[in-house]
């Protein structure tokens, strides 16, 4: 692992942005775990992360005023095949799943979790990079 020093901000300029950021941003982290409380319990004294349980996904507020929210996957629970019981991953927000799964075969990965409906109309996946690196996808419900 690289450790980088932050830039002295009081010496460096902030750049100006004049047009928005391209790609797909991580939008969510996502931890899966056999023992959901016990992640809970382990993040919360380690981070200082909160968790607002919604049965066996509880979400993750990373600190007042950070954007980053993430969930954990309560795994002993019954599992889309192919999803691991262990994992922590970034997931990439994208327009569509199953369209960023084909790219993801075609570029040399893996699909690990086809495109999923959950009932609010999210649609997420899980892939692997040609490494075996995993990466959640998802797409937001249309809005109404």
């Amino acid at each position: 692992m690289t450790t980088q020093t932050a830039p002295d901000t009081a010496t460096t300029a902030t750049p100006e942005v004049t047009e928005a950021p391209t790609g797909d941003p991580i939008g969510w982290f996502e931890i899966g775990t056999p023992d959901a409380a016990g992640a809970r319990a382990f993040y919360g004294t380690v981070f200082g992360w909160t968790f607002g349980e919604d049965g066996p996904y509880a979400l993750i507020t990373t600190g007042a005023g950070h954007a980053l929210q993430g969930g954990i996957q309560d795994t002993s629970t019954e599992l889309p095949p192919g999803q691991p019981s262990t994992y922590a991953v970034p997931c990439v927000q994208v327009a569509d799943v199953a369209t960023t799964c084909e790219k993801v075969t075609a570029a040399g990965g893996t699909v690990v979790v086809a495109a999923t409906r959950i009932p609010t109309g999210l649609v997420y996946g899980m892939v692997a990079d040609p490494a075996g690196n995993r990466v959640g996808v998802f797409a937001p419900p249309p809005l109404t």
